[in-house]
């Protein structure tokens, strides 16, 4: 999930870049790269959340777990 804030600070970046679409992708792709290797050996991970601070290196993606209890934690805060 991609709060709007996100989506703002994406664009801010492209448009720094003087990128296209294709620098959109790029960019998203850089700030989940950790998060896509480590996301499959992760269990009860129901949701990915990226704010604005995820987009500017400040934060790591936030992780929503499917079990009774709802808690969150970054991707590599253990």
């Amino acid at each position: 999930e991609f709060r709007d804030d996100a989506l703002r600070a994406v664009a801010r970046k492209a448009l720094k870049r003087r990128t296209g679409a294709r620098g959109l992708r790029t960019i998203i792709e850089s700030v989940l790269l950790d998060t896509m290797y480590e996301l499959p050996s992760l269990e009860l991970v129901s949701k990915v959340v990226v704010d604005e601070a995820v987009i500017n290196g400040a934060a790591e993606p936030y992780l929503i777990y499917s079990n009774d209890q709802p808690t969150a934690r970054a991707v590599g805060a253990d």
